[in-house]
């Protein structure tokens, strides 16, 4: 890699440490530590969405798609584009009224206020471990973008890397630190993919040769998956948008209600079409360079290669002096939104609803847990192999316990905390039993079973010492 490149990497990544070290002067509360003060414009929580969502796990995980399966991989962001209309529509309108009434700063507070504090601790135990899981993936990702742009870096020490610095600037300016860096980090990676991964990569590609001469047509068709695979992907995602903590906060900080949804709007159009179509392009890109031999110097072949390492491999081929270090700044960018947003839930949820530690004790309590949240990520992120994979489980034990105890106290008419509690560890236990047995029953995902039997539970205990609704 050359040092121009190596000083652009460098200089971007100081660049955003000096950020945190700026809302870390300027942060005087925990409201404004974790929800941004709540007043923070549309347009910044959207795109913070949308980075927070698509980021680095998405942005490798569907480069590893358009490298595996090709055109039709762009189908998992569709489910992230309904996501968050539905949210938009359903879950916005009764969660930002109760945030600003109740100034709430986490996701699990508002089972204490509509339910009981049996299932706010099951709440919070669940979000917390789910947001270290996510914080892990997005590392990891980081980690092997960096080990492939840079030979001299090994996996183990590329995550170290990028753990110090997703946790030293998050740790110290929190939600504003994010949501700004979130701003300017998605900006990088849409410019970066539009003008420069794309054109050079096609260029690149095409005068070799053509790359539907190359590839089988399935590649370029939308229906190269099975339904189950759609099926297993929304299922999975979808859900996210109704239970997912760095979600909650942007609701929070945002600056009323119409803001809060105009955001979301935005962040379902941006990630479908546009991300969607930009990643798997760049994984079909990746492939064709895999299949004429592109790699063969750097011992790179399709049978050898992760998918999810085909895209690095590809722009650290073609791209030339400078545009490298652009490329891979915009790359970095998305990890980085994601991992900073899981890991300011994260502590979110342990500090304030497991810790219980109190809105008027000392920002360096809140800085110091995030601090350590961040280092057990990253001893994580060392024992896992793929960020797909990683994330995907992440969201699956999230959503299976709490997606019908979400729905359970927006909805329904009557509340049940033994049911509700039920519910939240049974979703969450079937999916983890299953997960760990490793069982493929009828090729559907885990969290499906996990979301039928919280519901099965809810229902049958709903009839037992109905308690009104608060």
């Amino acid at each position: 890699m050359h040092w121009i490149d190596i000083v652009i990497f460098i200089c971007y990544f100081f660049f955003l440490i000096g950020i945190g070290f700026y809302f870390f002067r300027k942060n005087t509360s925990t409201d404004e530590y974790y929800v941004g003060d709540r007043n923070i414009k549309s347009w910044h929580i959207g795109l913070s969405v949308v980075a927070t969502d698509v980021g680095g796990g998405f942005s490798i995980g569907l480069g590893g798609l358009g490298f595996a399966l090709g055109i039709s991989g762009s189908w998992m962001l569709f489910t992230g584009l309904l996501g968050a209309w539905l949210s938009a529509i359903f879950l916005i309108p009764k969660v930002y009224p109760l945030s600003s009434k109740l100034r709430l700063l986490t996701f699990p507070q508002i089972f204490l206020k509509l339910s009981g504090k049996k299932v706010f601790y099951a709440a919070a135990v669940i979000t917390t471990i789910g947001y270290i899981g996510f914080t892990s993936s997005q590392i990891l990702a980081g980690a092997k973008l960096a080990s492939a742009a840079f030979s001299a870096i090994n996996l183990k020490y590329a995550i170290i890397l990028m753990g110090i610095i997703v946790v030293v600037y998050t740790s110290l300016g929190g939600i504003k630190a994010v949501i700004y860096t979130d701003t300017l980090q998605w900006i990088i990676l849409l410019i970066g993919l539009i003008l420069v991964g794309i054109p050079l990569g096609y260029i690149s590609i095409n005068k070799e040769v053509s790359m539907f001469e190359v590839l089988p047509k399935e590649f370029f068709s939308f229906t190269n998956i099975s339904w189950k695979t759609f099926f297993n992907w929304l299922i999975t995602i979808l859900p996210i948008w109704f239970v997912g903590m760095t979600l909650y906060q942007r609701i929070y900080a945002s600056k009323d209600l119409k803001s809060a949804k105009k955001a979301w709007y935005l962040a379902g159009i941006l990630e479908y079409p546009f991300m969607a179509f930009l990643g798997v392009v760049l994984g079909l890109f990746a492939r064709v360079g895999a299949e004429i031999g592109l790699y063969e110097v750097i011992g790179g072949s399709v049978a050898n290669m992760d998918p999810e390492m085909g895209l690095p491999i590809f722009l650290k081929t073609i791209l030339p002096v400078g545009f490298l270090g652009i490329m891979l700044a915009a790359y970095f960018s998305a990890i980085m939104s994601t991992a900073d947003s899981c890991l300011i839930a994260a502590s979110g949820a342990m500090t304030n609803d497991l810790f219980g530690i109190r809105k008027d004790k000392s920002l360096k309590a809140f800085q110091i847990i995030t601090l350590l949240i961040g280092i057990a990520a990253v001893y994580l992120a060392m024992s896992m192999t793929n960020v797909l994979e990683m994330m995907l489980y992440s969201y699956s034990i999230m959503v299976s316990g709490l997606l019908i105890p979400v729905l359970a106290i927006f909805y329904s008419k009557q509340i049940n905390e033994n049911a509700i509690f039920g519910s939240m560890v049974t979703g969450g236990a079937v999916t983890l039993i299953l997960s760990l047995m490793n069982l493929n029953l009828y090729g559907i995902d885990e969290n499906f079973y996990g979301i039928g039997s919280s519901l099965i539970v809810f229902i049958l205990l709903s009839n037992i010492n109905k308690v009104s609704k608060i």
